[in-house]
């Protein structure tokens, strides 16, 4: 019987009840007290979640910038120091490797954050692909990644940290002075909420854990699984590596071009991208919605009439995620289908026990926050760039 991995939070979540599950060999939290409370928490106060299965790689060194440039689909030179990006990596056949977020912590330094099911691939593809001096180093042993979502994410943090916090713009990473060298806090996250994540060594994770819970738990705060986590990814219309794209899946046919810097004059997969611009794609991906219905279920088909007004179906793409939006009051599914049934509007039919319902395509993101009350982003150079904590020094725990 293999042993799960655990974080160094696990005694917490078992003290506060929570409902473990396997997550790619790691016992995590799937809820704690329910994943439509844990969801309402992120959308309308706060929600706090153990994030530490991600994997976190520094790559470093004179050439660490012309290493990440050849592997990643995006213009890393275009990273300022204290920036971040979302990425893919892709095979020479133009899938997705994975999807991660890079952070520039210096000139010569980037952390890598990679999906949990890819940390052993994703360290041998960055290695087997480094270019000159370039060191690649896993560090996921011994840290810890806590991310704090939602619309008083700023403010309770703004009581633990110095004010700095709310001078980070989306993508902004600063280091913790106070709590080490490898202690950084960056306004990034996974739930399309307005939050923050941080990247702090075991020792700090579990007072700060127990610290940001009892300052907002009275504003309305709660822990959170991955089973909220995973409604409230879809709801914002975010992939997931393994469901939505994989490698056999390109950033064109997942609605990610935006992420590729097609000018730059050479990346692992930029041949088969450019023969795919020219010769068009035969799947893409799109959110839909029912006005009622089930669940939309991985791999259920997609159908359309065979010809106008015919009662004759065919299959127009597969489901890949799904879910109820507890925010919308509606099911909720994104999946691939053929290009002529991508445009928002064309209607869909899902059936489900040999009952059909109509499934409406629509644009992408199917909710995202007020604009006023996101940050805007303001240049690092400006920050300083040292976020002090405010945290009674202690005992590491």
């Amino acid at each position: 019987m293999t042993t799960l991995q655990r974080s160094a939070l696990h005694s917490r979540h078992r003290a506060l009840g929570a409902k473990m599950t396997d997550f790619h060999g790691w016992d995590m939290p799937l809820y704690y007290t329910s994943i439509l409370e844990e969801h309402q928490a992120v959308r309308q106060s706060l929600g706090l979640f153990d994030i530490s299965h991600m994997g976190q790689v520094l790559v470093t060194g004179p050439d660490a910038l012309r290493t990440l440039d050849a592997i990643m689909v995006s213009d890393m030179s275009r990273v300022g120091e204290g920036r971040a990006c979302y990425t893919l990596m892709l095979n020479e056949a133009g899938g997705i490797v994975d999807d991660l977020i890079t952070y520039r912590l210096g000139e010569q330094e980037y952390l890598v954050i990679i999906n949990c099911g890819n940390r052993a691939s994703d360290v041998e593809w960055l290695t087997a692909h480094r270019q000159g001096r370039t060191t690649i180093t896993d560090i996921s042993a011994g840290r810890s990644m806590l991310a704090v979502q939602g619309p008083l994410a700023c403010r309770v943090l703004e009581q633990l940290l110095d004010a700095r916090v709310a001078g980070l713009g989306r993508f902004d990473i600063a280091p913790i002075r106070t709590m080490g060298p490898e202690a950084c806090i960056a306004r990034t996250g996974y739930t399309g909420s307005d939050g923050f994540e941080l990247f702090v060594p075991d020792h700090h994770a579990q007072r700060l854990w127990d610290l940001i819970l009892t300052t907002a738990k009275p504003l309305g705060a709660q822990p959170v699984g991955l089973g909220a986590r995973d409604t409230l990814r879809v709801e914002a219309g975010l992939r997931l590596y393994g469901t939505d794209i994989d490698a056999t899946t390109s950033p064109l046919e997942a609605k990610l071009e935006w992420t590729v810097a097609m000018g730059k004059p050479a990346f692992i997969g930029r041949e088969a991208l450019m023969a795919q611009q020219r010769e068009g794609i035969t799947r893409v991906f799109v959110g839909f919605e029912l006005a009622q219905g089930p669940v939309p279920r991985t791999g259920t088909e997609l159908t359309r009439e065979a010809a106008e007004g015919s009662a004759e179906r065919r299959r127009a793409g597969l489901v890949t995620s799904g879910t109820f939006s507890p925010l919308l009051k509606k099911p909720l599914g994104m999946g691939y289908v053929e290009p002529s049934a991508a445009r928002p509007g064309t209607i869909l039919t899902l059936t489900v026990r040999h009952q059909h319902y109509p499934a409406t395509v629509v644009k992408l993101p199917f909710w995202k926050p007020d604009p006023a009350a996101l940050p805007t982003t303001t240049p690092a150079s400006k920050l300083g760039r040292d976020v002090s904590s405010a945290l009674p020094a202690g005992e590491p725990t």
